[in-house]
């Protein structure tokens, strides 16, 4: 029974890996080496209540709220040794024609605080209601709807004129 359980873990964790990984690279504002750890602490966990979770009605959910909260709990605990920077690792990709853009995108993220960065990841990347995201970060629908419409004007006025040399016509 054991094995089966470990085959189903192994399955969810290969079709899952990759999606967790951008949105960890989108809520670390590109910080790939995080990121890789904040999966690999996510399937940990996983792993460890994987009976309970392979019976949710939504895994996939539970593994993205599981990271999610994994990502503030290390913004809450990095040490005082930590020093962030501005220049990013080279990205995966960064061949293709939209890396300045995504460069641009991810600069202004950095800048935002981790719960406004959390709330935009998942309100636009992962697509998720006000209701659903008040869920994942512990808050009330009014304290989601206000913090992403402070976190959009920031973004606006970060990039500002930036953004408007990227747009297609």
């Amino acid at each position: 029974m054991w094995q089966g359980r470990a085959d189903d873990y192994a399955e969810f964790a290969g079709a899952r890996a990759g999606h967790l990984y951008r949105s960890a690279c989108l809520l670390t504002a590109g910080d790939t080496h995080l990121a890789e750890d904040l999966v690999q602490e996510t399937l940990g966990r996983l792993y460890v209540r994987w009976g309970r979770v392979s019976r949710a009605e939504n895994p996939a959910a539970y593994a993205q709220t599981v990271l999610t909260r994994a990502f503030l709990a290390h913004q809450r605990r990095r040490s005082s040794g930590e020093r962030a920077t501005d220049v990013f690792p080279d990205l995966p990709g960064a061949g293709d024609g939209d890396a300045p853009l995504r460069l641009t995108l991810l600069a202004a993220l950095a800048r935002l605080p981790a719960k406004d960065r959390a709330v935009i990841v998942l309100r636009y990347w992962e697509d998720r209601s006000v209701e659903q995201t008040a869920d994942v970060l512990n808050v009330s629908s009014a304290a989601v709807r206000t913090r992403c419409s402070r976190a959009l004007g920031r973004l606006r006025e970060l990039l500002g004129e930036d953004l408007a040399e990227y747009a297609r016509p």
